[in-house]
């Protein structure tokens, strides 16, 4: 009889384990390159290339600080675009991403970095105000300010969330809804919607992966 009732709890943990505990496989990103990537999102100039990590950069934050990549040196961080005086798509991207904020608010190795696509408008002190209105942590998430080119260099060719910018009115800020996940090791690992709040739990969730899995 104690044969039967430990050989019966030694097939209930090993049932346990295979169904309930995550397999290694489940807890692996993908590490995206231009190849994997839609035509709409990878510049002509990239295409096709096997490999990919994200470029040296330099912006202002809202504090009037200096913001590079030794800022994100061995960090995961996420990245979105957007301008304070968006009033469609940016008011969801912004709130969708205060729940990455607070999720991993005492976390330093996570950290957010939004790119103003309007610097002519969204100088330091507009960037700051905006921090303010929005509850942001100025040591978690820098809302960054610089030459537009630079902007847009790093939106094509360092995060794909554009693959070309209109040259015409309004339409030539760069208006996308993707927010871009990048590992320790400054490689793309995901992108997502932004405006949708399932896609920013889906976004939290592969962060915990890189975070506590360490499967890269």
């Amino acid at each position: 009889m104690k044969k039967k009732l430990i050989l019966f709890i030694t097939i209930c943990f090993l049932a346990l384990w295979y169904f309930i505990i995550p397999k290694e496989e489940e807890f692996v990103l993908p590490i995206f390159t231009p190849s994997d990537l839609r035509s709409n999102l990878v510049h002509p100039s990239l295409a096709g290339k096997t490999e990919h990590t994200v470029p040296d950069f330099s912006f202002t934050d809202q504090n009037g600080n200096t913001v590079t990549e030794q800022t994100v040196n061995n960090k995961i961080y996420v990245v979105d675009f957007f301008f304070t005086s968006c009033p469609s798509i940016c008011i969801d991207l912004t709130n969708n991403l205060k729940e990455v904020q607070s999720t991993f608010i005492d976390n330093n190795d996570v950290l957010i970095l939004s790119h103003s696509v309007d610097p002519k408008i969204d100088d330091i002190e507009r960037l700051k105000k905006y921090a303010s209105i929005n509850n942001i942590n100025n040591e978690k998430w820098f809302l960054l300010t610089g030459p537009i080119e630079e902007t847009i260099r790093m939106a094509q060719l360092g995060y794909f969330a554009i693959a070309s910018v209109p040259n015409h009115g309004e339409d030539s800020l760069i208006h996308t809804e993707n927010v871009i996940l990048i590992d320790q090791h400054r490689k793309i690992r995901g992108i997502y919607n932004g405006t949708s709040p399932l896609e920013i739990s889906y976004l939290i969730d592969d962060i915990k992966k890189l975070l506590y899995y360490w499967i890269i």
